[in-house]
């Protein structure tokens, strides 16, 4: 393959009426994003602007500045296949990036792993982030109402609000600070914020930098600014809506694991086994750059959705000089300190007879193998 590959892919997410059509319509007209692709994983009605477009051909839409539009009518990784094949045989000229957009009830997870988990497209694309638009009028309502709204927002790299012209400030700052409780590593912008350069480029490299940034794509940064707001719905409210103090939100839980100094990758290899064979499908999202005791001047990095794992990739040295193990892993519904219990484990260097470990390594449902 060329050196176009891997393509980032941006996936678009938030619930029905949010304004993710809208938003995309905006952008599509941003010279940044020219050469991209925008899959509409939607059933129904579709308004991508019609002044944009000037061809169409096999369900993919030419738009007028070289981006192209396409409604998934079958499988999403055979038409990201598609995407590749049309790039291979040169019937498009180049891909910078391509858009997903998701149906607006759909739980973004298996979206993720359609791409994460297919071994060829793995090859061709790399998730760049989850961009989660959510309605200032309607949020509140939306996030009590639908878990997977919380989910949509949980896993989110950027969290887009909308229509807060149109919410009272009490209201958009409430919907803000919950936000806030639900992913504090997203980073939180109003929809007039929410240009290309905001919203793409959340993985690991940094474009400006032009080297891999860790705190930064770890959340790390967004958690710090708002260490402030996490207690914003501790208190007792007045108000009737909040009587059942958000009964989704509790589900979700972030994670971060911090461990100094090296570790086996057998150790990584066995906790994310464990971790996923018996709650793979309570782990939202996973992230972590790892110090590993075989080599510790390459650190590993880790992405997964639920059960899938992005192949592990190293870079090349250090960005940042701080060394050591950063995960942070967003999770729904899984018991309160077994991440915490599991991790420590596996790195907190028990003798090997210990019956902990002994009883961690015997464990019939460790698969080996990443």
């Amino acid at each position: 393959m060329d050196s176009g590959f891997p393509i980032p892919v941006s996936v678009l997410t938030g619930f029905l009426g949010a304004g993710k059509t809208t938003l995309l319509n905006r952008l599509l007209k941003d010279p940044a994003l020219a050469d991209t692709a925008v899959i509409i994983n939607e059933f129904g009605e579709v308004a991508i602007d019609h002044l944009l477009v000037e061809q169409a051909s096999d369900g993919i839409i030419q738009l007028s500045d070289g981006c192209l539009c396409c409604t998934v009518r079958g499988d999403l990784v055979d038409t990201l296949a598609d995407l590749v094949d049309r790039l291979q045989t040169g019937r498009i000229a180049k891909l910078a990036r391509v858009v997903v957009e998701t149906t607006g009830l759909a739980d973004p997870a298996p979206v993720l792993q359609s791409i994460m988990a297919h071994p060829a497209l793995v090859q061709a694309f790399r998730l760049d982030g989850v961009i989660t638009l959510v309605d200032a009028v309607n949020g509140e309502a939306t996030l009590d109402a639908h878990v997977e709204a919380v989910k949509q927002a949980a896993v989110a790299d950027r969290v887009v609000l909308a229509k807060t012209d149109l919410a009272n400030a009490a209201e958009v700052e409430a919907l803000r600070a919950r936000l806030k409780q639900v992913n504090p590593g997203a980073v939180l912008l109003e929809v007039n914020e929410a240009s290309a350069a905001a919203l793409f480029n959340c993985g690991l490299y940094n474009p400006e930098t032009k080297s891999a940034d860790v705190r930064r794509w770890l959340g790390e940064e967004a958690a710090h600014d708002h260490d402030h707001h996490h207690d914003h719905h501790d208190g007792d409210h007045d108000d009737h809506h909040h009587h059942h103090e958000h009964r989704h939100d509790a589900r979700v839980r972030t994670h971060s694991l911090v461990h100094d100094g090296p570790v086996p990758f057998s150790a990584i290899e066995m906790f994310l086994d464990l971790l996923r064979s018996t709650h793979g499908e309570k782990l939202l999202r996973m992230k972590g750059v790892i110090e590993l005791a075989e080599d510790p001047s390459r650190p590993l990095v880790i992405h997964g959705v639920q059960k899938i794992l992005h192949p592990p990739a190293r870079l090349p040295a250090w960005p940042d000089g701080e060394r050591g193990t950063r995960l942070v892993l967003i999770t729904l519904d899984m018991p309160q300190d077994y991440i915490r219990r599991l991790f420590a484990a596996f790195t907190n260097k028990p003798s090997i007879d210990t019956p902990d470990r002994a009883a961690l390594e015997a464990n019939p449902l460790a698969i080996a193998g990443l």
